[in-house]
């Protein structure tokens, strides 16, 4: 009985340990990357705001252009902008805007927002290519954001 105890203590431990690097290296390969592709970027958000039936980065892209959280020209390998993030941001987390996100509900209007709501900070262009750790930063912030509401 405690063999068996034993075993089933280390099996869970590496189904643990393997899971937390699968994690990490996910996170290493993102801070290393100059400018994420929308996939990527739709993949990350939608699983950090737990959107459930995503399970891989291709249904995470389709499932946001189906749900209009990507402008139509957006491609699955093109590099992902900051205001097109920003929109992405905003619909995924179910944010409300001022009048004129609302109206609108475009990318300029959501960059917008997330600059009043602090969640951008400092210099950037809403046409910028999103880095991975841009990415990691505003997602950062948006957590912190919901958490404090």
């Amino acid at each position: 009985m405690k063999r068996k105890l034993a075993w089933i203590l280390i099996l869970s431990a590496l189904v643990t340990v393997s899971a937390f690097a699968q994690s990490a290296a996910e996170i290493e390969e993102l801070l290393s990357a100059e400018a994420v592709t929308y996939e990527e970027a739709a993949w990350f958000v939608l699983r950090v705001a737990e959107i459930p039936g995503i399970d891989n980065s291709a249904g995470a892209f389709s499932y946001a252009m189906e749900q209009n959280w990507l402008p139509a020209n957006a491609a699955s390998g093109g590099r992902a902008r900051l205001d097109d993030l920003s929109l992405l941001i905003m619909r995924a987390f179910d944010f409300n805007g001022g009048l004129l996100y609302t109206a609108a509900k475009n990318s300029h209007y959501a960059y917008r927002e997330l600059v009043y709501k602090g969640i951008i900070q400092g210099r950037a262009d809403p046409g910028m290519a999103v880095s991975g750790d841009l990415l990691l930063f505003l997602s950062g912030r948006v957590l912190s954001l919901t958490e404090v509401d």
